[in-house]
């Protein structure tokens, strides 16, 4: 192993590249930040593949650009020359004794390998990490894992594996299930990863040296000294979204890139974000929920993906969870209630309220059915039966309620009842749940990577509408994923689709609507555009479902029709928070 240098600037000490040993020989790096001080202190690990070196500011540019202008807090009390993507900024944790540990992952910018993200060889390298700073003379032996997106979801499956010194994690708008939160959304396969291996993963694969970028701090190329041919790089990478295609049902592929969450036990706390419809939100809960910790905490907030992480807010939050698990600060975190939740409004504002449970104890489950012939939504079952058909690869069909008499707040899970048939042999379902106000125009919000994102999002392929018996619940359908079972044309089936969790308070006089659709939701207006994203920001942001390959338009382009009427009681549940 080549030695690493070392040197203090802007308050810290810092170990550039610092090698850490795997168990099967290959060696990654890692940047250390610590305080001067002589001392032991507890280490806050991340392990990815953005690139260490890469400044946020450079790689994501947009985003940061929106942070600056939208939460300057975030870059407040820092020279933000350790800016990196979804990840702690050193400069806000080293002064209050923590030692900040950034790992390459394998493959990825300064360390070499073969780049598989997410696979069992990645958790085992993440393990080694977590120990490896235990042992360190700087450390205290109790290790905490913090950071957003990828340096979260990765936290499940390395807390899974249960590594002896790992003391407490920070799981920021993180998926857990790989297939159901991730790449396969009701059984249909979602582009982003796609799009996000190209543009986000290969431009900092290690070993495109001179062709990567250089650390704007060291001047080091953040993706190795070697300058490697593209064919190198490609036969050195998994491709990700080859996987997808390949894999369409639930099986060894997914169950080792899905944590086991029975085997979670450290104190956690899980962050979700209302907004983040497509890939973070679902795992928050479902970890926190089914996580075996008994010290465990759930926090919801709205906003975009990247900035509470860093504002005041957030940093404020991470700390005193850390201070009382990696320090043992007596700051009263075990008198903290379980939930905090940031309370959705119009208008883009929250409220802050502490909860005891998730999904709310107080919750009143409500129906809303659904009218074919006045296509509204009604909280009395028809009376008749009807139907309702539209093109089974377009915009569907809405359903619209009355105007709300008081103002009502739905906070928690949804679950959508159907019955279907189509005129070929399978249907993908798109479910939006919606708020239009009195003026007819739609109510949508920050989402966490899109600007205009509706309330809620559930998506299912028909034939793949067998359920877990052992983990469905009546607000929360959980899909087995592992069989086909193709409709025959013509032929009625009932279908149970999950929503998302989500949370608003809606004023007297605005409408509630679900819309059944073909395809993914549009937002009307102007699409916004992020650099690191491929598609434009059409209200779903990246996450997406248009694979030609995963959706042929001989087998989703029939028509589809919803069947309706006393036997057939069709419903969106809704978990409707009584007022205080």
């Amino acid at each position: 192993m080549s030695e690493y240098k070392s040197e203090i600037r802007d308050g810290m000490r810092i170990d550039w590249d610092v090698p850490i040993a795997m168990d099967d020989g290959l060696v990654l790096r890692a940047d250390v930040f610590r305080p001067v001080a002589e001392g032991k202190y507890p280490p806050l690990v991340s392990y990815g593949p953005y690139g260490k070196g890469l400044a946020f500011q450079e790689g994501y540019k947009t985003a940061w650009e929106i942070m600056a202008r939208e939460n300057p807090d975030a870059l407040a009390g820092t020279t933000n020359n350790y800016a990196n993507w979804e990840v702690a900024d050193p400069e806000k944790w080293v002064p209050d004794g923590y030692v900040c540990v950034r790992v390459d992952s394998r493959g990825a910018g300064r360390s070499p390998g073969y780049l598989n993200h997410n696979n069992a060889r990645e958790n085992r390298d993440f393990y080694h990490c977590i120990e490896w700073a235990a042992a360190q003379p700087w450390s205290s032996g109790k290790v905490g894992l913090n950071g957003i997106s990828y340096y979260a979801s990765s936290q499940w499956r390395a807390a899974a594996l249960q590594p002896p010194h790992l003391a407490a994690i920070c799981v920021w708008e993180g998926w857990a299930d790989y297939y159901r939160d991730s790449v396969r959304h009701g059984g249909i396969a979602c582009t982003f990863r796609k799009n996000w291996q190209e543009m986000q993963v290969k431009t900092v694969q290690h070993g495109r040296g001179e062709r990567g970028p250089r650390s704007r701090v060291t001047g080091e190329l953040a993706c190795g000294p070697e300058t490697l041919p593209e064919e190198a790089l490609a036969r050195n990478r998994a491709d990700m979204w080859e996987g997808v295609l390949k894999h369409t049902l639930v099986g060894p592929y997914y169950h080792e890139r899905t944590a086991d969450l029975s085997k979670v036990a450290v104190p956690l706390l899980s962050a979700a974000n209302w907004g983040g419809q497509g890939l973070h939100p679902r795992g928050n809960f479902e970890g926190y929920l089914r996580a075996a910790s008994r010290e465990k905490w759930l926090e919801v907030h709205g906003g975009s993906h990247w900035a509470p992480f860093y504002t005041d807010y957030g940093v404020r939050l991470q700390k005193r969870f850390f201070d009382y698990f990696l320090k043992g600060v007596r700051n009263g975190w075990e008198q903290q209630p379980r939930v905090l939740l940031q309370v959705r409004h119009p208008g883009e504002k929250f409220v802050e309220r502490h909860e005891n449970e998730w999904p709310l104890g107080r919750t009143r489950w409500t129906k809303f059915y659904l009218d074919p012939a006045a296509r509204s939504l009604k909280q009395e079952p028809v009376t008749s039966s009807g139907s309702v058909t539209y093109n089974g690869l377009g915009e569907g069909v809405t359903f619209l309620s009355a105007p709300l008499d008081n103002e009502t707040e739905i906070t928690g899970p949804c679950a959508l009842k159907l019955w279907i048939s189509s005129s070929t042999r399978d249907a993908d379902i798109f479910a939006v749940l919606r708020v239009y106000a009195p003026d007819g125009t739609e109510v949508v919000f920050q989402g966490a990577l899109d600007p205009h994102t509706p309330i809620a999002q559930g998506w299912l392929r028909a034939s793949h509408r067998k359920l877990d018996p052992a983990l469905t619940l009546p607000h929360r359908p959980y899909h087995a994923h592992d069989e086909k079972r193709a409709l025959k044309p013509g032929e009625v089936v009932e279908l149970d689709v999950e929503i998302w969790p989500t949370c608003i308070v809606v004023p007297p006089g605005y409408r509630l609507a679900l819309t059944i659709r073909g395809k993914d939701y549009e937002y009307e207006g102007e699409a916004a555009t992020l650099s690191n994203m491929k598609n434009p920001m059409r209200g779903c942001g990246p996450f997406v479902h248009d694979d030609p390959e995963d959706r042929p338009a001989e087998v989703f382009g029939g028509k589809v029709t919803l069947h309706v009427g006393p036997q057939r009681p069709a419903h969106v549940l809704l978990p409707v928070i009584p007022s205080a």
